[in-house]
C-alpha cells in the first residue's frame, strides 16, 4: 500500500470542501484529463465521479465511487483508472499545528494493477501521490504565490 502524507495551511474542513468538489478532481488527480460528470450529491457514499484519463485524442472514460465519507475527516475512493484496474484510496484529514496533516492511502484492488503489484508500482504510486497532495494543498490554501 502506498501510503503519503501532506501538512497543508488549511483547516480540515477546506481540504475537505476540495474533495467535495467533483469537478475539481482532475486539478489534483494526476492522470484524471477531465470531468464528464458529477453526480449531484457526490461525494455521499455510492456517488460517482465520471472522468477521462489519458491524452486527447486517446482518452479512456472511467469513474470514481465514494465508498466512505465522514466529512470532514475521511474520504474512501474506489478509482477506476483503465486499463490498470481499480485502486481504494483513503483519504484522512486530521487537524495539526493550525493546519491539517493528510494522508492518502493508495492501494490497487483489482486488474493488472493488483496482479502486478511491487515495489516498482509502489514507489510510481508514492510518487504520483506526492504530486496529488501537493495540488491539493495548493487549492486548499488558495496559494496565491508558488511554493517552493
Amino acid at each position: 500500500m502506498a501510503v503519503v502524507t501532506q501538512h497543508v495551511l488549511a483547516t480540515p474542513e477546506e481540504v475537505f470542501d476540495v474533495l467535495s468538489n467533483g469537478w475539481c478532481y482532475p486539478s489534483w488527480v494526476v492522470g484524471a484529463s477531465h470531468v464528464r460528470a458529477v453526480e449531484p450529491s457526490w461525494p455521499a457514499v455510492g456517488t460517482r465521479i465520471h472522468h477521462s484519463s489519458g491524452l486527447w485524442p486517446v482518452l479512456l472514460k472511467d469513474e470514481t465511487k465514494v465508498e466512505r465519507s465522514e466529512p470532514p475527516s475521511r474520504l474512501t475512493l474506489l478509482a477506476r483508472g483503465r486499463p490498470w484496474g481499480e485502486a481504494r484510496v483513503d483519504l484522512r484529514m486530521t487537524a495539526q499545528d493550525g493546519g491539517t496533516l493528510v494522508t492518502l492511502e493508495e492501494e490497487p484492488v483489482s486488474g493488472p494493477g493488483a496482479w502486478a503489484h511491487n515495489r516498482l508500482s509502489e514507489a510510481v504510486l508514492k510518487a504520483r501521490n506526492v504530486e496529488a497532495l501537493a495540488r491539493l494543498a495548493a487549492m486548499a490554501e488558495r496559494r496565491t504565490q508558488p511554493n517552493g
